[in-house]
C-alpha cells in the first residue's frame, strides 16, 4: 500500500527562467563558495569533480543561421514524490523533509555505497574521492555554517539549508514564527545578475516562485518520471521544453513540435 503523502507547511522550490539566463556561471561560483565545495589542482576529470550547480549549454540542432542556444543551470531537483535517492539509501543518510520539501544529506550517516548516485536520474549527486582540499589560506574564507565533507561520502545541493536555519533564528528573535519570502533565499538566486533564478515557497500563492510555477511556459526536467521535481524551468521556446524530457521523434511529430 502506497504511503499517503504528508502535506507540509512549506514546499520550497525554484523557478529558473532560461530565456533570461546568459550562462555567466555566477550561480555556480556562488554555490561553491557558499557551501565550501572543494577543488582539485587538476579539475580536468569531470567524473570526479564536484559542482552542486551545473551549467549546461544546449542547442536546437539546426545549422547556421537558424542555430539557437539555451543555458541550463541544474541544481538538485529535490523530488517530492517517490524520491529515487531516498528510497535506495540503506543507512537513511538522505531523507525528504515533508515540512519543507528539502531533500537533505547527512554526511555522518553516509557509508559511501553510492546507490543514491546511481538512482538519481538528474545526476546531481557527487562522491568525494578525496578529503576536502582547499588552497593555503583559503580556510579563513570557508563558511562556518557548512561543514566540509570528508572522503567517501556523497554530497549535493541542499537549497542552502543553513540559510533556512538562519531565517528561522532571525524570525524567532523578531517574535515571528513565519518565514517571509525575503528571509530565505539560496545563494544562486541571490547573486544571479539576470535575476533568472527565483526561490521561495511553492505552497504560498503570494510567493513569486509559486506564481511562476503556474506559468504556461513552465516545465520540469524528466517530468514524466513522476518524481515531482521542485525546480521549474521557464522558456517561451518550444524546442527548449522538448529537450527537457525523453520524447521520441514520433511523439514530437504527434504534438506538432519541432524535433530539432
Amino acid at each position: 500500500m502506497m504511503k499517503k503523502e504528508v502535506k507540509g507547511k512549506y514546499k520550497f522550490g525554484m523557478a529558473i527562467n532560461l530565456d533570461k539566463c546568459t550562462g555567466c556561471g555566477t550561480c555556480v561560483i556562488a554555490c561553491a563558495a557558499e557551501n565550501n565545495i572543494s577543488v582539485r589542482p587538476d579539475e580536468s576529470d569531470k567524473e570526479r569533480s564536484i559542482s552542486w550547480m551545473q551549467l549546461y549549454r544546449i542547442d536546437n540542432g539546426k545549422p547556421f543561421p537558424h542555430t539557437e542556444y539555451s543555458f541550463f543551470p541544474r541544481p538538485c531537483m529535490h523530488c517530492h514524490h517517490n524520491t529515487p535517492c531516498v528510497s535506495v539509501c540503506p543507512p537513511t543518510a538522505t531523507t525528504m523533509d515533508y515540512q519543507t520539501g528539502i531533500v537533505s544529506q547527512i554526511y555522518t550517516r553516509c557509508i559511501g555505497c553510492r546507490y543514491c548516485q546511481a538512482a538519481c536520474p538528474y545526476h546531481v549527486r557527487y562522491f568525494n574521492w578525496w578529503d576536502g582540499i582547499f588552497p593555503k589560506g583559503m580556510e579563513r574564507y570557508l563558511s562556518p555554517e557548512v561543514s566540509p565533507r570528508m572522503r567517501g561520502v556523497i554530497e549535493k545541493c541542499t537549497f542552502c539549508h543553513h540559510r533556512l536555519m538562519r531565517a528561522k533564528t532571525k524570525g524567532y528573535a523578531e517574535g515571528r514564527r513565519e518565514i517571509e519570502e525575503h528571509d530565505y533565499v539560496t545563494a544562486c538566486a541571490e547573486v544571479c545578475p539576470a535575476q533568472a533564478i527565483t526561490f521561495g515557497d511553492l505552497n504560498n500563492p503570494k510567493h513569486k516562485v509559486s506564481q511562476l510555477a503556474k506559468s504556461p511556459h513552465a516545465f520540469r526536467l524528466l517530468e514524466r518520471l513522476g518524481t515531482d521535481p521542485k525546480v521549474y524551468y521557464i522558456s517561451s521556446r518550444e524546442w527548449v521544453k522538448m529537450a527537457a524530457d525523453n520524447y521520441l521523434p514520433q511523439e514530437r511529430r504527434a504534438t506538432g513540435k519541432a524535433v530539432g
